[in-house]
């Protein structure tokens, strides 16, 4: 059953995930409208060397989102999912809310890490924002999840039975409260009924 947080309008969503996480990013996307009403910005930990190109065919074949990878000083829009370029951190400005790309030292030996786009988002969205961790090997993401939930925005971790690699969503867990535990066609679910809005293609 999923839970009743009182109303607020929500202005993103982020997202990060390593081992596994690409089939869930695929049905999470599947599910979402092509007017979902908030962006949906991403991270996941791919080969440095690999490109985002076949990623983004990938997913806009599953859905009628549309798929970008981010650039630095783009403009965040609603009805958009941004992907984070191999090799750079991807984060929210505050104020105009654009991306910035950089290419500062690994965070939890990940560039992009989750945690730097979980953290920034945090700041620049406080409880406007939606945090969602999936499918990974490594513990990166667990501390950003809990800035975000500081900052009082709402919390979701895949469901670690339903996880090709649990890591990542028990390290969540651990590190402190969340707010939802679920699969992946339920966290889609849970995302339209908090950023109502968006018609399903």
């Amino acid at each position: 059953m999923i839970g009743v947080h009182k109303w607020r309008k929500f202005e993103a969503v982020v997202i990060g995930g390593s081992s596994g996480a690409i089939d869930a990013i695929r049905t999470l996307v599947s599910h979402l409208p092509g007017e979902f009403p908030v962006p949906v910005i991403c991270v996941l930990h791919l080969h440095p060397h690999s490109q985002n190109e076949s990623m983004i065919q990938l997913l806009s074949g599953h859905g009628s989102l549309k798929v970008l990878e981010a650039e630095h000083r783009m403009q965040i829009k609603a009805g958009r999912m941004y992907l984070a370029p191999p090799n750079y951190h991807l984060l929210v400005e505050p104020g105009e809310l654009t991306l910035s790309l950089n290419v500062d030292e690994k965070v939890n030996m990940s560039r992009p890490s989750i945690d730097v786009l979980f953290e920034s988002a945090a700041d620049a969205y406080g409880d406007r924002l939606i945090g969602i961790m999936l499918s990974g090997a490594s513990h990166d993401g667990a501390a950003g999840l809990q800035r975000i939930k500081e900052q009082g925005g709402i919390t979701i971790v895949q469901d670690p039975e339903t996880a090709q690699a649990p890591i990542m969503p028990k390290a969540a867990m651990v590190a402190g409260r969340v707010d939802f535990v679920l699969p992946v066609a339920e966290i889609a679910e849970l995302l339209l009924l908090k950023c109502p809005g968006g018609k399903k293609a």
